[in-house]
């Protein structure tokens, strides 16, 4: 593993809303670079606080360190995590618990529970192979639940959620996976939810809910139930991934453990899970504080349709996703938001650059999948949560408004982009930066399906960023590691780089 600390998950990081958050990073690692990315936090004005190594910084060469600042203009629940290749899949991750208003009442507060597949093979071992070998991807061996869980032998232990009867907890669910969604229950204690990513929601109750990678919910139990303990389960979504587990016939998940209670696994009986790769309806994700989406902008000058393919391993490797005829492919040595903060546009090949200069201005975004490979996508947006106007499997949009929701439509920043399918995503040019939009599955990252938008460039060269003195020392110290003090490099980047 490659740890944070020296724990799994990485430790949670805790602020309130407004504050500013400093973190200090230095790469202890030897022969990997590395940067961090707060998921989900908009980094208004402060795009150079990102951590996406070949667009919003250079990697942090292995000995050195890099301060991210930032402020919490969200509330609610997500998680840090690396953007280096398929770094995290190797452990590079933790909670973020940012504390504000909530739209449910609770007694007490669980914390962060973040749900991962998990692989006994190193990822980047993984991605070369899910890169290189064609054919389905790699199978995850098992799943973690808040960094543990019980192997196929019945060893290890699940984790465990300790309440009182007659009390009120919120739990705040994160998928952190490499490849995997899930649908989580929790036998006998219905869930009202109350958030959707970072953005507080009309609560509804659910049996069951399902979590495409990047996505987090809030929710609410009631421990009004026989003291004793309850199966919190978690099934992954075979519709379009694979579990070693299984076929173990193990219960897979956690347990919900009443205080003065044996401390045994449970027998309870719950409801029966669902294994499709979809998202809540989005009924039942309505913001809190309602907005609208202009319905001007269909047919407008600021509407683009992004086209999603698949390269088939038919002799060709290695595999890749192409947005537009073209996989992304960062530059480490040379980001994106430096050549605009350098005054050109000249981002190369393979930038896969969309360019948003309308301040203020409402954009639509139609991502259409017309790839042979009709897998799921989440699709998760840096610097914004984004409007979801519209969203279906095996379909072509028709340039119509028909079916669309313009009043308070559910907004979030991680959505899945159903298989065969298009969902439409508008968004303000709100915030000055370089953003990437990518598929969270690590491999598909890895392999080329990810964009940037590009975000009012006058205003990031009239130095609406502030102070970008960070951004230049590191990339002189990572271009001092990658040319001039590593002639002879273990490797070179083989993959999308983030």
């Amino acid at each position: 593993m490659m740890l944070i600390n020296g724990i799994y998950p990485g430790p949670l990081i805790r602020a309130k809303w407004g504050d500013t958050i400093i973190v200090n990073v230095k790469n202890n690692l030897q022969h990997n670079g590395t940067g961090i990315h707060w998921h989900g936090l908009r980094q208004l004005n402060s795009c150079q606080q990102d951590g996406v190594p070949g667009v919003t910084e250079c990697p942090i060469a292995p000995g050195k360190t890099r301060q991210y600042r930032f402020r919490a203009t969200q509330f609610g629940t997500s998680w840090y995590h690396s953007h280096w290749s398929a770094q995290y899949g190797d452990g590079v991750l933790g909670p973020i618990i940012i504390d504000g208003p909530a739209t449910t009442n609770y007694d007490e507060d669980l914390g962060a529970l973040p749900i991962t597949d998990w692989y006994y093979t190193p990822a980047f071992t993984l991605n070369e192979k899910a890169q290189h070998e064609g054919g389905p991807p790699p199978i995850p061996d098992n799943i973690l639940v808040n960094g543990t869980h019980i192997n196929a032998k019945g060893g290890g232990k699940y984790a465990k959620m300790t309440v009182v009867k007659g009390k009120k907890y919120r739990i705040r669910i994160i998928n952190t996976s490499v490849d995997s969604s899930f649908s989580v229950s929790m036998d006998g204690h219905p869930f009202t939810v109350m958030t959707a990513d970072f953005v507080p929601i009309k609560k509804w109750t659910a049996t069951q809910l399902t979590l495409a990678i990047g996505q987090r919910y809030d929710v609410v139990i009631s421990a009004d139930q026989a003291v004793g303990n309850y199966w919190f389960r978690v099934q992954p979504s075979t519709g379009c991934g694979r579990n070693a587990m299984i076929s173990t016939g193990k219960t897979l998940g956690a347990i919900l453990h009443y205080e003065s209670a044996t401390d045994a696994n449970p027998t309870t009986t719950g409801v029966t899970m669902k294994t499709a790769c979809e998202d809540e309806l989005s009924s039942n994700l309505v913001p809190f504080v309602p907005n609208s989406v202009p319905r001007n902008i269909i047919g407008s000058s600021t509407q683009g349709t992004i086209d999603l393919k698949s390269q088939l391993p038919n002799g060709t490797k290695p595999f890749r996703w192409l947005i537009d005829s073209t996989p992304h492919i960062v530059d480490w040595n040379n980001p994106t938001l430096e050549t605009i903060l350098a005054g050109s546009q000249n981002f190369g090949a393979n930038a896969n650059v969309h360019s948003m200069q309308t301040i203020n201005g409402w954009y639509l975004w139609c991502i259409q999948s017309t790839a042979n490979v009709r897998l799921a996508h989440p699709m998760h947006l840096h610097g914004h949560d984004y409007y979801i106007l519209d969203a279906k499997a095996n379909a072509v949009w028709d340039g119509s408004t028909t079916g669309l929701n313009f009043e308070n439509p559910t907004r979030r920043d991680t959505a899945t982009l159903p298989a065969g399918g298009y969902i439409l995503m508008a968004f303000p040019a709100d915030n000055p930066g370089m953003w990437i939009a990518h598929c969270h599955i690590a491999w598909h990252a890895s392999q080329g399906l990810s964009m940037q938008f590009g975000e009012r460039y006058s205003d990031l060269q009239k130095g609406s960023l502030g102070d970008v003195s960070a951004f230049k020392k590191g990339c002189d110290e990572w271009d001092g590691y990658w040319y001039e003090g590593n002639p002879e490099k273990p490797y070179e980047q083989t993959d999308s780089g983030i």
